[in-house]
């Protein structure tokens, strides 16, 4: 049974599920906003939070935890703790939002952007 599991595991092994949510962080680091299905923008919107908490302190042990949550990208965390984290000092969090889309025509997914606020 699954009671009380809060993770989605989208059908893959926990590396593949590592993966994609590394993959998923760092094209919204570098894009800002993406479109995605609306449980993977769910399941990616604690996982950056937490990721841009850590950029607010802005200290060498939080500059290398984000690099190690990005698997070892230095130039998006560089942006993360130099750019994005900056504009949320004063926000105690929330610091991204998702919009649901209309269903994706080949399979009929429901689909989201995932964005930073502000």
């Amino acid at each position: 049974m699954n009671h009380h599991k809060a993770k989605r595991k989208f059908g893959r092994t926990r590396s593949q599920r590592t993966a994609l949510l590394r993959g998923l962080a760092i094209s919204l680091i570098e894009h800002g906003r993406i479109t995605t299905t609306d449980a993977k923008a769910r399941e990616l919107r604690p996982f950056i939070e937490e990721i841009v908490t850590h950029g607010k302190k802005a200290t060498l042990a939080s500059r290398r935890l984000i690099i190690s949550r990005l698997g070892g990208n230095e130039d998006n965390a560089k942006k993360m703790v130099d750019v994005i984290a900056p504009r949320f000092i004063e926000r105690p969090g929330g610091y991204t939002r998702i919009l649901k889309l209309p269903r994706r025509a080949g399979d009929a997914s429901k689909m989201a952007i995932i964005e930073f606020v502000g």
